[in-house]
């Protein structure tokens, strides 16, 4: 087992001091680098940098970082889920660390979606159907994997077949 122990920093934002949720951070007692080309492999990370370790990822609905020393995760309901959360990030690096002879390390992030190509798959009515303002806002959201191809009521058939499988050649989870 590489991840032992960690404590929980758990806090409002600072730039959002109305917001509901809370954000985390996870102060790791062991240093994790090492096992975080194997993390990357097993969850997909879609930002990998070497040096220092870093990945970034998307789960369950949250964008988590991963640095040697520490774990950061966005937009948490509350402290509950907080911990649920880094439990299961905590049992992700140990299980990643544990088999890294059978998997096969990752030094980069998995390719992202374009923006100007997702833009060419849309309508580009601005119609805010969709509850964005425009279309090139709507194509950001589907850029970050926050919205699909059946969020543009403006598209359908052949056009939102080719804006569903685009996004789907591209892991958001």
């Amino acid at each position: 087992m590489l991840l032992k122990d960690y404590t929980l920093e758990i806090f409002n934002s600072k730039c959002q001091p109305g917001n509901q949720g809370v954000h985390c951070f996870a102060h790791l007692k062991q240093d994790v680098g090492e096992a975080l080309p194997y993390v990357n492999a097993v969850l997909g990370g879609f930002e990998y940098f070497k040096d220092p370790p870093t990945v970034t990822f998307k789960a369950h609905g949250k964008i988590i970082t991963i640095y040697g020393d520490k774990i950061a995760v966005n937009a948490l309901k509350d402290d509950t889920e907080a911990e649920k959360i880094v439990a299961w990030l905590a049992r992700e690096i140990n299980d990643a660390w544990n088999n890294r002879e059978n998997i096969e390390p990752r030094y980069v992030g998995s390719a992202k979606p374009k923006l100007i190509e997702i833009l060419k798959l849309l309508p580009k009515t601005n119609c805010k159907k969709c509850g964005a303002p425009t279309c090139m806002v709507f194509a950001t959201r589907l850029m970050a994997g926050g919205r699909g191809a059946e969020d543009c009521p403006e598209i359908e058939g052949a056009e939102r077949i080719n804006l569903s499988n685009y996004l789907s050649s591209f892991n958001f989870d």
